[in-house]
């Protein structure tokens, strides 16, 4: 007899043994509905100016809000991790780069991984409708996350499992396909824990679960296209793309363990550069270093931009 609880589960499990085959360490799935409880925080963060120069911020409020909107029909979101802790990093006492840049831009890796569990669900399991985003939509990838069991967000606004702590992508599919869903995470484990708080080089943890994109060190180098200036206060010591720093005084990013992404791994010749080499690196360089790199997305004068500014300004980057 057809019981429709028994393939809901079944398909779920599916899904997760699928996607665990396909490198993501966790996955798990929640219905699709509008998010009725981020409304006035996101309307409060847009008050308050908190997203910068980010514009498209203020667009698509109620997709942002309700995946339906992106797909008719949407019964479920399915969120996926995957890790990208290195195995190696950069020398400490020279120019960053954010960890997530090292290798090949995540969008291109998860995108084709997601594309492939989507194809799985409709050739092995049942004929969908879906879309799988990775960061370039207006989706709450970790609300969604949160919503579908596989961590909650911290007051540096990542989202962090007891797992392996907060360094991994997210990326979600959502589908017409009625599934059984996971419970939303309720419990907060950071605690009495301020270490993101009072550890940010810039301040830009405003108070706890909440950033001001002005400050944040990460927008500053990625988002923002003006001048860096001491106007902005940037509290920049030697990141030259993005800022790993909230993480990497998490508590529970000791448990994060190396990833086995090849796509991930940076150019060998990206752990060897010191100062000068930032200093004098060209264009080709730049190409060389972060071909099909997430970096260039602030583009060579871009980074060039952030490198200038800690050598105009003297920043002393060896005891920060």
């Amino acid at each position: 007899m057809h019981n429709p609880a028994k393939n809901k589960a079944t398909y779920s499990q599916r899904i997760k043994e699928k996607a665990r085959e396909l490198g993501f360490f966790k996955c798990g799935i929640a219905k699709a509905r509008r998010l009725t409880e981020m409304e006035e925080p996101l309307k409060r963060c847009l008050r308050n100016g908190y997203h910068g120069d980010m514009h498209y911020m203020q667009n698509h409020f109620e997709k942002r809000l309700d995946p339906r909107k992106l797909v008719p029909g949407a019964k479920s979101v399915i969120s996926v991790l995957l890790n990208y802790y290195p195995s190696q990093t950069q020398p400490w006492d020279t120019l960053q780069i954010s960890k997530y840049a090292y290798g090949k831009d995540y969008h291109f890796v998860m995108k084709e991984k997601l594309h492939t569990l989507l194809a799985y669900i409709n050739e092995e399991i049942k004929e969908i409708n879906g879309r799988a985003f990775v960061d370039s939509a207006p989706v709450l990838d970790r609300k969604w996350a949160q919503e579908s069991g596989l961590g909650w967000i911290g007051k540096n606004t990542n989202l962090i499992t007891r797992e392996h702590g907060s360094y991994f992508f997210i990326g979600e599919l959502i589908i017409d396909l009625e599934l059984e869903y996971d419970t939303p995470m309720q419990y907060n484990y950071c605690g009495n824990c301020t270490k993101c708080i009072d550890k940010c080089p810039a301040n830009a943890i405003v108070k706890p679960y909440t950033i001001d994109s002005n400050k944040c060190i990460s927008y500053l180098t990625i988002e923002y296209r003006g001048e860096l200036s001491e106007k902005n206060k940037t509290g920049i010591t030697n990141q030259i793309f993005g800022c790993d720093v909230c993480q990497d005084v998490c508590p529970w990013n000791k448990k994060a363990i190396t990833h086995d992404v090849q796509e991930f791994d940076p150019h060998p010749d990206l752990l060897k550069m010191n100062d000068s080499d930032w200093k004098d690196m060209t264009k080709g360089t730049f190409n060389t270093l972060f071909k099909k790199s997430a970096v260039k997305r602030t583009k060579y004068h871009g980074l060039k931009r952030n490198i200038d500014y800690i050598f105009a300004h003297n920043i002393n980057m060896k005891h920060k």
